[in-house]
């Protein structure tokens, strides 16, 4: 199953609420956008723990993807405005490179590269992958139209002809 992992999740939902918080508001010269957040306000409006928000955010501002800034007035900004960051940087940013198999990773990543027969395929599809996260920015997963406006691409998958937008559950096979 490809899933993102918890720190992806988290990272995504954290940004999101900054770019909602900074809708409207003026860019800085250096593009930073909206009004410093400290951790802790991250922490009580997006309710998740702040240990776990402070690392995500850490890590976000290594990236590239926040800045932060000391003293009373301190926080943490975007870095690039809402349209300008796509689903993948944000993905990378936390996760490190997309690749779907070892070998996306680059040559001499896997034991079996030498004679697999789906390796091809494989590169083919994480470029698939890639592009249609690349495709989406932080500007459309906060805008509340996206998803109706997309709705013919989730067509594209069998459970999304039942009218969900989100899978049914799946029974865990002991």
């Amino acid at each position: 199953m490809f899933r993102l992992s918890k720190i992806a999740d988290y990272g995504i939902i954290l940004l999101a609420h900054f770019a909602q918080q900074a809708e409207g508001g003026e860019s800085g010269e250096d593009h930073e956008v909206g009004r410093p957040l400290t951790a802790r306000e991250v922490a009580e409006q997006v309710n998740l723990p702040l240990p776990m928000v402070s690392k995500v955010l850490k890590t976000l501002t290594r990236a590239g993807v926040l800045t932060s800034h000391r003293g009373v007035k301190g926080g943490y900004l975007l870095a690039r405005r809402p349209a300008e960051l796509s689903v993948a940087d944000m993905i990378t940013a936390l996760d490190g490179p997309l690749a779907l198999t070892q070998c996306n990773l680059g040559p001499d990543r896997c034991d079996l590269e030498s004679n697999c027969a789906v390796k091809s395929p494989w590169l083919v599809i994480n470029h698939v992958v890639h592009n249609a996260l690349a495709s989406v920015t932080l500007a459309d997963l906060t805008n509340p139209a996206f998803a109706n406006e997309h709705r013919p691409l989730v067509g594209l998958v069998g459970w999304a002809a039942a009218g969900e937008l989100s899978p049914p559950a799946v029974e865990e096979v002991n």
